[in-house]
């Protein structure tokens, strides 16, 4: 398995309709970076926000989720409450090929203001928007930035492909076009 240079995810998102919309190159005047890296791709959160709140005193359980336990947001800076936590989706679509699973990291320059991004692993055959999940891990309100750079995705490829794709085992995430919370599936 190994680590897949820029030359090969352009080819991958050009050719084979991995990255789509794909910025070929980094794109960062006056914004938080994103677009092709060395050894990545750097995605974009879209303008689509579920940001938790306890108005309604919603219990959070990922087996049974209420769709009371956040409210739908749209907007162009999103305000992530103090110590909360927030949904979002990215600009991208991707789908990943057999033979590929991705790791994903938040931006450094959301981590050093106390915002941690996490995203689960593409796994192979899986396609979709991604759903990110965004902690404000601070005291304070935290702006995220739409349309600019949240995470950077790290593509690894097998020597050969898996025997069981994400697309084949039907998986419940599988061509997610909005912000999906938790469910069963």
């Amino acid at each position: 398995m190994g680590l897949k240079p820029d030359h090969w995810i352009r080819k991958m998102a050009l050719e084979h309709g991995m990255i789509e919309p794909f910025v070929d190159g980094q794109k960062r005047e006056g914004v938080i970076s994103y677009g092709l890296s060395s050894y990545g791709y750097d995605m974009r959160v879209a303008d689509e926000f579920k940001v938790f709140t306890n108005v309604h005193s919603a219990i959070v359980d990922p087996k049974n989720f209420s769709p009371q336990s956040f409210v739908d947001v749209q907007t162009d800076i999103c305000i992530v409450p103090p110590n909360s936590f927030a949904l979002a989706r990215s600009v991208e679509y991707f789908r990943i090929p057999r033979s590929v699973l991705t790791l994903c990291v938040g931006k450094s320059t959301y981590a050093r203001a106390g915002i941690v991004t996490h995203v689960t692993p593409f796994e192979p055959g899986w396609e979709g928007f991604v759903t990110l999940e965004i902690s404000n891990t601070t005291p304070l309100p935290a702006r995220i930035y739409a349309n600019e750079g949240i995470a950077q995705v790290i593509f690894l490829e097998a020597d050969e492909e898996c025997e069981i794709s994400y697309a084949d085992k039907a998986g419940k995430y599988q061509g997610q076009t909005g912000v999906t919370p938790p469910h069963l599936g």
